[in-house]
């Protein structure tokens, strides 16, 4: 084979290989921007007739109607219990007793002082009588100048103290008899009941044990007083505090009890503020009904209030309401085109799919919403009517951007079905 022969062999081998490549990559160009002009995917959900609940969610904790500590005003030693941890107490019950000698010891003095001081009104009398026997004896003496004036003031002067001595003296018997009632008082003390009938929630003391009420009461006992009925108090965040109101119902759940739905009502939205690093909360009072007392204090409830309800109305799904259409997209300027005679376009509005697969904005006048779900008020839209929620990109992998539960993806000429021609590269 000559040389020359065998250059000719090559080039063409080169040529052939070089068209190979140009005609493919020519193919391929081509098909590429078929692709690009096929019609967009736009994955829909259905307008449908739904129930509507809008609801506001907090965390509480639960406590009882009436909680009431129960305290001595008295210091002294334990010297006896009559209740203890979930004790059932009636009003009047004797819950615990201290040691009374020493307040029995001063009872006994007050009473001997009262007495002292009730002789002392006696002879303070008696000195006022025998005073004012004087000033009779010199009223008679001295128009006969048998008295001077001077002993007849005298004994004026000596009536009138006794007087007073008198008062003195009644007056000392009231502040006996006030430390007598105080001394006893103090002596009752000793001697704790019960204020009201319930539950012992807590108990701080143990017997011999010493208490000292010199400053404040020291706390005995923490009694509930009907666990049937309890409170919920709930933190409301600030943004959602103005949805509530007092009468709505409320459901809440605890983790002691998972799977079981408790009720109540709101009874009460209080003023004050509680913010907790920055956050600022309200609290919520609930009122809940425990028969059986199956929820306890303390418990933490993850609680819903119902604000708002609508019932079978039509509805359409917040991710049509959410979507928007991409800048600059052709079939977006096709869709801003409203119907003829439709009213003018206010938000919020929806992509809705026409006859011929094409989007089209609908204008809405929507109510509640449950969170998915929106109620339409006003609007050109219907039972089963696709509204768009998401475009699929052309040629990006419609099977599996359409894989959404509750959508359909529908192309542009109306058709069922997500499917997307492949692409070569």
């Amino acid at each position: 084979m000559s040389p020359v022969f065998t250059t000719l062999l090559r080039w063409c081998v080169r040529g052939l290989l070089l068209a190979t490549v140009a005609g493919g990559g020519w193919f391929g160009w081509h098909t590429w921007q078929g692709d690009r002009k096929r019609e967009a995917t736009w994955v829909t959900e259905p307008v449908q007739r739904a129930t509507l609940v809008e609801k506001v969610t907090a965390t509480g904790t639960l406590q009882p109607m009436v909680t009431v500590l129960v305290g001595s005003i008295v210091s002294g030693r334990i010297m006896k219990l009559g209740a203890d941890f979930n004790s059932r107490v009636t009003e009047g019950e004797l819950l615990a007793e201290l040691d009374p000698s020493m307040f029995r010891a001063q009872v006994l003095q007050a009473r001997a002082q009262r007495a002292a001081a009730v002789a002392g009104v006696v002879r303070a009398k008696a000195r006022l009588r025998d005073a004012g026997r004087a000033v009779d004896r010199l009223k008679q003496l001295f128009p006969q100048h048998l008295a001077t004036q001077a002993e007849y003031d005298t004994a004026l002067a000596t009536r009138d103290a006794a007087v007073a001595d008198v008062d003195a003296a009644k007056a000392d018997v009231q502040q006996a008899q006030a430390s007598l009632d105080l001394a006893q008082t103090n002596l009752d003390h000793t001697l704790i009941y019960a204020p009201v009938s319930g539950v012992v929630l807590q108990r701080s003391v143990d017997v011999g044990q010493t208490v000292a009420a010199s400053l404040s009461a020291p706390t005995l006992y923490t009694l509930a007083a009907d666990l049937e009925k309890m409170q919920l108090h709930a933190s409301v965040d600030e943004a959602d505090i103005g949805r509530l109101r007092a009468g709505l119902d409320a459901t809440f759940t605890v983790d002691a009890f998972s799977g079981e739905t408790f009720r109540g009502k709101v009874r009460q939205l209080r003023f004050a503020p509680q913010v907790i690093q920055n956050v600022v909360t309200y609290d919520a009072v609930v009122d809940v009904d425990n028969p059986g007392e199956k929820l306890r204090p303390g418990m933490t409830a993850t609680v819903t209030f119902e604000t708002r309800r609508a019932d079978d109305v039509l509805a359409v799904p917040n991710a049509a309401l959410r979507f928007k259409m991409p800048a600059g997209d052709g079939d977006g300027k096709k869709a801003a085109k409203t119907e003829k005679n439709e009213a003018p376009l206010q938000a919020p509005h929806v992509y809705k799919l026409d006859k011929t697969g094409q989007p089209k904005l609908v204008a809405l006048e929507t109510g509640i919403t449950d969170g998915r779900l929106t109620e339409i008020k006003h609007g050109k839209v219907d039972v089963g009517d696709g509204v768009v929620v998401r475009k699929i990109e052309d040629g990006k992998g419609a099977a599996s951007s359409s894989a959404l539960p509750g959508t359909s993806p529908s192309n542009s000429k109306g058709g069922k079905g997500g499917k997307v021609p492949k692409r070569l590269f």
